[in-house]
């Protein structure tokens, strides 16, 4: 019997967010953090194994206070990135990294029993493909960020180039899930066009597939597609929006279909992106957030 509804593998993350009138926002974020504080929110079990370093131990009780148990891995620093949009489009983002806290091998994780594991990554140096075969052995359920493998963290100067990545039919084959943006998708697929691209991704062997865009987020299943729009009213907490609706995805997709899970993420994530940091909201208030812009 699994002890935790889901599992979130990954890097805490100092994110400094350069926003349009030029101030900064310091928040603690990373894909692993916004996920699992959406998740939770929901009222699911959730356990994130978290590398950082020591002294982060903030972010570590941050996250036990929203209900999230905690397996820390150490790491010699925090993985810290700066993110700003030079060209005003959401979608197009500058990201220099400050801080790595290393890759992940197969020794420093537990892979905690969940009914369901997510690989909840920020760029290319977190999770060597052997790992990923090793954690899909020891799991029941698993899922990628895509962004894991398409973001080429440079080494000398930090900033963070996208690119195709060779193994992505073999990672993809591994996932019973997988979420990337529209930016990913057409670097990985050639298209971006939603439905097209995540039937490219279906045909790598991953039945359900998530894409985010400005607009909304698209999921494809083997039984029906969907799309669901963002209704925020502002931008200041882009950041961790693509992480944040897929973590409230798979927490409702315990319980729910495609469509309906995708209404709790769309209205959850909409309410984040109004605000930098993690979602700090409650699931009466992404309930009321469904009730008023995603009835039928």
């Amino acid at each position: 019997m699994s002890n935790y509804d889901l599992n979130f593998i990954g890097h805490l993350c100092i994110d400094e967010t350069i926003l349009d009138d030029g101030s900064r926002a310091k928040t603690f974020g990373g894909a692993a953090l916004y996920g699992a504080v959406a998740a939770a929110a929901l009222g699911k079990s959730v356990v994130v194994e978290l590398k950082l370093a020591a002294a982060e131990v903030e972010a570590a009780e941050f996250m036990r206070s929203k209900g999230i148990d905690v397996s820390e891995i150490p790491a010699d620093e925090t993985t810290q990135v700066e993110v700003s949009h030079p060209d005003g489009n959401i979608d197009h983002r500058k990201i220099i990294t400050t801080g790595f806290a290393g890759n992940f091998a197969i020794g420093q994780v537990k892979c905690i029993s969940a009914r369901h594991v997510h690989l909840a990554g920020c760029n290319d140096h977190e999770f060597p493909l052997d790992f990923v075969k090793d954690v899909r052995r020891m799991c029941d359920s698993l899922s990628v960020d895509m962004q894991c493998f398409v973001r080429n963290n440079d080494p000398d100067t930090g900033e963070i180039t996208f690119a195709d990545d060779a193994d992505k039919q073999q990672i993809i084959s591994l996932m019973d899930k997988v979420k990337l943006d529209i930016a990913e998708a057409q670097l990985l697929c050639g298209t971006d066009d939603l439905d097209q691209a995540a039937k490219i991704v279906q045909s790598w062997g991953c039945a359900e597939v998530m894409i985010t865009c400005a607009d909304g987020v698209f999921v494809r299943n083997s039984e029906q597609t969907c799309f669901e729009k963002f209704t925020n009213t502002g931008l200041a907490g882009r950041t961790g929006r693509g992480d944040t609706t897929f973590g409230t995805y798979l927490a409702a997709r315990v319980d729910n279909d495609p469509g309906s899970a995708l209404k709790y993420a769309a209205a959850l994530v909409s309410m984040k992106m109004e605000t930098p940091g993690p979602f700090a909201g409650t699931l009466d208030d992404v309930m009321a957030r469904i009730a008023e812009a995603y009835s039928d």
